[in-house]
């Protein structure tokens, strides 16, 4: 059960093992309750026992293919709500309402009020829990239990709401403390950035001045000085994409599986807006790349690959149709960039300058154990596909985030 709380791991197991016992707690009361004597049908009775109650509790953790917190508490308490409209509607009531189905919807409040993002989603998913706890006293067959149980779980919703407002305001102060943090680890990266560039470019002045002065009396001496400030110029400009891409990212993490499926997307959109006179490029990913996830490394490798094969088709075949096409089996990932070719061309695609370049790539995908290729398919396609094995330690889920 991932109560997702601003706490330690440690403190969170104490506290789901905690909530596990009060529910398995309190399903025994619901047990010794139901086989007492009582004056209503039998199905009534049972309902909140074996139907209501433990659906309640199922709605509470998070698995891979359950539905959204939000949706969950909407049905439940909507659940809740036409089963009290049933005992309403009959003779018989109930004498205990469904403790077990109480706690669930108090447990239900506390997790929306510190796992859901939006303010106004939480606001009326809150409201509708909080009604339909106000409604369980209605099942009772008498006056009192009406309106004891109103008192009590008046008290419980008071306590369950600033629980789970206290846990939001946690979580809020936290997210500030860490963009605070990497605000300040911004300023220190752009101050780096400044000194970087500040010695890179004084020592290409300092050669290319050099070179000047020994042109006239050592012309041999010319062409090694251009080499160090080609050199020094590359290295300057790798250090400070490196840099900028820091900057730029939200999260010094690697790249997600939704991440990197809206980053190739922003990517290829981004390079159909650069070429106002030609067709747009094409993204396409399968079903299984999409529900998939993958090592970061590979992520990051994958993004690099379209990344250096768009800017190459952009220096060498622009205007031409580009298709980009992501796919996995349950042992790799495959990525390919196809091109059409133009018949004039302006150069050759392999290798490159910008980036790591294809040379690049292939040693960063087969660092990987993967395969790499980039060449022509045929006299009017030009193709770079590369394929990298998922990580070994989880096929499925990836490496925990």
């Amino acid at each position: 059960m991932d109560w997702k709380l601003p706490f330690s791991p440690l403190v969170r197991r104490l506290l789901t093992g905690a909530a596990l016992l009060a529910l398995a707690l309190t399903w025994v009361v619901d047990l010794v309750a139901l086989y007492q004597p009582a004056g209503a049908s039998a199905p009534i009775r049972w309902l909140p026992v074996f139907v209501t109650g433990p659906l309640a509790v199922l709605a509470l953790p998070d698995t891979r293919r359950s539905p959204s917190l939000t949706a969950r508490a909407v049905g439940v308490a909507a659940m809740s709500a036409v089963l009290t409209c049933v005992c309403l509607s009959v003779s018989g009531r109930v004498a205990n309402w469904g403790l077990l189905e109480t706690l669930a919807l108090l447990f239900l409040i506390v997790r929306v009020l510190a796992g859901t993002e939006s303010d106004r989603t939480t606001a009326w998913t809150v409201a509708a829990l909080v009604a339909a706890v106000l409604m369980l006293p209605l099942r009772g067959r008498t006056v009192a239990t009406l309106v004891a149980g109103q008192y009590v779980l008046t008290v419980a919703l008071s306590l369950a709401v600033l629980i789970g407002c206290f846990l939001r305001a946690m979580e809020a102060r936290r997210q500030r403390a860490v963009q605070d943090v990497r605000y300040a680890e911004r300023l220190a990266l752009a101050r780096d950035l400044h000194d970087l560039i500040a010695h890179h470019m004084t020592g290409i002045i300092v050669q290319a001045n050099a070179a000047r002065t020994v042109h006239a009396i050592a012309p041999e001496k010319v062409d090694p000085a251009l080499e160090a400030i080609a050199r020094s110029g590359t290295e300057t400009l790798e250090s400070m994409r490196r840099l900028v891409r820091v900057l730029r990212e939200d999260n010094h993490q690697a790249l997600r599986p939704a991440d990197l499926l809206s980053g190739l997307g922003d990517l290829v959109t981004t390079f159909s807006g650069r070429r106002t006179d030609a067709p747009a490029a094409r993204f396409e990913a399968g079903a299984a790349a999409r529900t998939s996830r993958f090592s970061p490394e590979v992520e990051t490798s994958v993004y690099r690959v379209v990344q250096e094969a768009l800017t190459n088709v952009h220096r060498h075949a622009p205007g031409e149709r580009v298709v980009v096409r992501l796919d996995a089996d349950p042992d790799w990932l495959h990525v390919t960039v196809t091109n059409s070719l133009a018949h004039r061309r302006t150069g050759s695609p392999a290798g490159g300058q910008s980036g790591l370049g294809l040379i690049g790539l292939r040693e960063r995908i087969e660092a990987l154990d993967g395969e790499f290729w980039a060449g022509a398919v045929d006299p009017a396609q030009w193709e770079v596909r590369a394929s990298v094995p998922r990580s070994p330690a989880d096929p499925v889920l990836g490496l925990p985030g």
